[in-house]
């Protein structure tokens, strides 16, 4: 019976300490899944179309300022503050200044009003170096949003000072949700050390206990030469050690680690997860796509129509830079490139084998995938590295989660349908489309 009693306690012990082991375990996936949830990268940007198809009338309509919001800084934050020059005039009071249609074909194409002699378009023209605002293929209501969150943001106080109210408005949402994810945070990390403090205060006491049990166990004149046995045992440590079974259980561990960490060598031949070369000139997109918000596509122009994302010429930074810290000696590095009709020697980061084809525009455009899925964050890096494997596993991965949006394309009704009576309505995916044939990358 007293043999029985002291098993039943180690037996306690295991199970309380594995039982706070998966608790801690299930708290720290908690605070994973709250780390990882947030607004998706450029989801406002991409809703900014369809909440911008109000006409001038609804230019107060709360939708209509924030598709204007998400379109200005995709689209003019780069050059445009709304009480402050930057590149171009401070915007407040431009519908005042001139009539909303001029606005518009100002904006659609400011090369054309300057070229047809309007006089306020030459003087504007003439009183910023000349510098010529690219065209912007926006829409007249997408432009009419852009007006009216202008006109929304023109009675704000702006505490940080100079040209920062996309700035401003940027930390007033940024850090409403900063501030849930680290409150969230720290609630788990409270409930992981409460559970590891009642962890350790159960074991002192089951220790307690077992001791109090074996002294009082000693005490007692019935007990059978087992039961003593069991009482006054010892662990014989050079026994076990010497023992066949530990020696065979440490030489097969030994084995399978060797092993592993091969297979794992070889799989990485080739691979360039991480890397993160030295650059010319000291870019940081966490600077530029980061705290500026400057758009991907205004510097790598063609991530939405071609196959490449094209490494943007040192024009494009001309087009801020011909008047934005100028005197900087990494942008002097740009002046010296144009001086000498030569292209800034980057070091390419993202490489796919010449065996494997991939199109950014038929992901970006047609998929509607985001930069930071591939690239991972970055408009937080200050250099530039590969953040995902982009091996082909990787890759299959990927269409076989990723789901087609085939609203409103007639092309796919028929397959959908096909689809969902073959496989019960699983999701269609990419790979219900075709996306993990072979032909379908290395053709």
């Amino acid at each position: 019976m007293s043999s029985y009693r002291l098993r039943s306690f180690s037996h306690w012990l295991l199970a309380l300490f594995l039982t706070f082991t998966a608790a801690g375990q299930l708290a720290a996936q908690d605070e994973a899944k709250v780390s990882q949830a947030g607004v998706t990268p450029g989801a406002a940007a991409a809703a900014a179309p369809a909440a911008a198809a109000g006409s001038a009338a609804g230019a107060g309509d709360p939708a209509v300022i924030q598709a204007g919001d998400a379109l200005f800084k995709a689209n003019c934050a780069q050059c445009h503050a709304v009480k402050d020059v930057v590149v171009g005039p401070a915007l407040a009071g431009i519908d005042k200044r001139r009539p909303l249609p001029w606005i518009v074909k100002w904006v659609q194409n400011s090369s054309k009003m300057v070229a047809s002699g309007d006089e306020y378009a030459v003087k504007i023209f003439n009183q910023y170096q000349k510098q010529q605002m690219p065209s912007f293929a926006l829409s007249d209501a997408e432009i009419t949003s852009i007006v009216a969150w202008v006109k929304s943001e023109e009675g704000k106080t702006n505490p940080l000072g100079g040209g920062g109210e996309q700035v401003a408005g940027k930390e007033t949402g940024g850090q409403t949700a900063a501030t849930d994810e680290a409150g969230a945070g720290k609630y788990v990390n409270v409930v992981l050390i409460v559970l590891i403090v009642v962890l350790i205060v159960l074991v002192v006491t089951l220790v307690i206990i077992a001791n109090i049990m074996k002294d009082v166990l000693r005490g007692r004149k019935d007990l059978d030469g087992r039961d003593v046995e069991i009482l006054e045992q010892k662990t014989d440590w050079m026994s076990i050690l010497k023992s066949g079974w530990f020696k065979g259980t440490v030489g097969t561990l030994f084995v399978l680690v060797v092993l592993y960490e091969s297979i794992q060598g070889i799989m990485a031949v080739g691979l360039s997860q991480g890397y993160q070369p030295a650059q010319p000139i000291a870019f940081s997109h966490k600077l530029h796509a980061g705290e500026h918000q400057i758009n991907c596509a205004y510097c790598h122009t063609s991530v939405y129509k071609s196959k490449s994302a094209n490494i943007p010429s040192a024009n494009i930074c001309m087009n801020c830079h011909s008047q934005i810290k100028t005197t900087s000696p990494e942008i002097k590095k740009i002046y010296r490139a144009i001086q000498r009709q030569q292209p800034i020697q980057w070091v390419r980061i993202h490489n796919l084998p010449d065996l494997a084809y991939f199109n950014h525009s038929q992901h970006t455009q047609v998929g509607g995938i985001e930069c930071q899925t591939c690239h991972g964050p970055i408009e937080k890096m200050d250099v530039v590295y590969q953040y995902s494997a982009l091996t082909m596993g990787w890759c299959i991965n990927c269409h076989r989660e990723t789901p087609l949006n085939t609203k409103g394309n007639g092309y796919y009704d028929n397959l959908v349908k096909l689809h969902n009576e073959a496989n019960a309505g699983a999701p269609f995916t990419v790979s219900s489309n075709g996306g993990t044939e072979c032909s379908k990358c290395h053709y």
